[in-house]
């Protein structure tokens, strides 16, 4: 199957790179647009046989999936000039957009699939939802495509967010935790950033790795490295009496901006 790409910002570079460095599509079957060309000739540089639309009707006209990657309120416009046909699949890859509000506007089959940055080192999490046109032949085709680099998971329109928070936020959350830890180590302990720095990237490397291999769940780590008596308890009780309410209002903060946007969004 041919695919399309519409928008090539953060997310839909992501994806251009993580589908032709997987395997999962050839460079030649995949079509990307964007607003800005000259964004869109980037990738082409890196992957020659990338081919380039000069509009979104290019991208309709020549491909049998198509993934809308553009932020909520640019939505209106993007669909004032897409009109596929029943027998083409829309992917949406945005968290506020579901799937039933684009099944009122489109006759073609809709599928939301909101992708992580962790997937362009062909890792992490893509989540699937799935709507109730969709063909065994088109779900199966895109869960295959996105196993090539990530781990497709289906999850329910009342948990979009919150998964999306962890799967496609988590990242950078997680990140600034760790800018954080880096900064109070530098500051406390007197280390140099830099050498802090790596010594956490390659603590996270290895702490991913134990995941991955299933060593260890979380909390069989956090017994294993914490020694009655010893450092890591002390630090562990420090961080149970400051962490307060941190990531109940992150999540209350990431809710709210969600029904904000949906409230936003005409399509």
């Amino acid at each position: 199957m041919r695919y399309g790409i519409i928008g090539t910002g953060n997310m839909g570079s992501m994806l251009t790179h993580a589908f032709i460095s997987s395997g999962a599509i050839n460079a030649s079957e995949l079509m990307i647009y964007n607003r800005t060309k000259e964004k869109a000739e980037l990738l082409q540089e890196e992957f020659n046989e990338l081919l380039v639309a000069e509009s979104v009707q290019d991208i309709e006209t020549n491909c049998d999936i198509i993934l809308i990657c553009v932020k909520p309120h640019h939505y209106e416009h993007i669909l004032k000039h897409l009109s596929p046909s029943p027998t083409q699949c829309v992917v949406s890859i945005t968290s506020p957009v579901s799937v039933k509000d684009l099944e009122k506007v489109l006759s073609c089959q809709i599928v939301r699939i909101v992708p992580s940055i962790t997937n362009r080192a062909h890792a992490g999490v893509s989540l699937f939802t799935i709507g109730d046109r969709v063909s065994d032949e088109y779900q199966n085709e895109l869960l295959s495509t996105f196993s090539q680099f990530s781990k497709p998971v289906e999850v329910e329109e009342q948990y979009i967010r919150v998964a999306s928070d962890i799967v496609s936020c988590g990242p950078a959350f997680v990140g600034f935790l760790l800018e954080n830890m880096i900064e109070a180590a530098h500051t406390i302990g007197g280390i140099p950033k830099k050498q802090a720095t790596e010594l956490m990237e390659e603590m996270i490397i290895g702490l991913g790795a134990l995941l991955e291999q299933n060593v260890y769940s979380l909390p069989e780590l956090i017994k294993k490295v914490t020694v009655k008596g010893g450092v890591t308890g002390e630090g562990l009780v420090a961080l149970e009496e400051n962490i307060d309410d941190t990531f109940n209002v992150m999540f209350q903060s990431t809710h709210y901006k969600h029904y904000r946007d949906k409230l936003s969004i005409i399509l």
